[in-house]
């Protein structure tokens, strides 16, 4: 695994535990020498992600749209920082150059950038894995909601395997290193006649 995007919040959180949490994700990627790929902020959970895998001399890419750019404080010391139009275009480059995804602690945001790309996982548009790291049991409820999902039958038991979790970033990259994605159709792709 060469690179993994990371989805998470523009502020920092309640606890400083989240953000000691995502610094030490930064610096297990840089360690692993796996890229960081994310949204190019320097502030919460984005900026503490980034300033430790630079800290520990990994390679780290950013993608902000430019209308966030003063909101969210463009980081200045990246690796590359990539200036895109649209939250579409921040998402789809972030898709295009990540080998995997992780959910660190975020809001609404956060939440629909895993949730889209958990969602092409299960139409076959990616073979990617979708980590959630579950940092001080953030996305616990998240978690039992994906279960429930599964119980009552609105998402099918085969797609339950691709929803990784763990509490460590050591973790949850090695789950990532034995990943096998279901096998599921491809709507783009498949003859449906």
């Amino acid at each position: 695994m060469k690179s993994i995007a990371v989805f998470c919040g523009s502020s920092p959180g309640i606890s400083p535990i989240y953000r000691d949490q995502a610094a030490a994700l930064g610096k297990e990627l840089a360690e692993r020498q796996i890229t960081l790929v994310y949204g190019g902020a320097s502030v919460g959970l984005m900026g503490a992600v980034a300033d430790a895998a630079l800290h520990a001399g990994g390679r780290v890419v950013g993608i902000i749209p430019h209308f966030l750019n003063s909101r969210e404080i463009a980081h200045t010391r990246l690796s590359e920082l990539i200036v895109v139009d649209s939250m579409h275009e921040r998402k789809s480059a972030m898709a295009e150059l990540a080998d995997g995804f992780i959910a660190l602690p975020g809001g609404p945001g956060t939440m629909e950038e895993y949730f889209e790309i958990f969602t092409w996982g299960q139409l076959g548009l990616h073979v990617k894995p979708c980590g959630i790291l579950n940092i001080n049991h953030y996305y616990d409820p998240l978690i039992a909601m994906f279960n429930r999902m599964s119980e009552e039958q609105f998402m099918q038991d085969k797609y339950r395997p691709m929803i990784i979790t763990d509490t460590t970033p050591q973790g949850i990259l090695e789950q990532f290193s034995s990943y096998k994605a279901p096998v599921v159709p491809n709507y783009l792709t498949e003859d449906r006649t």
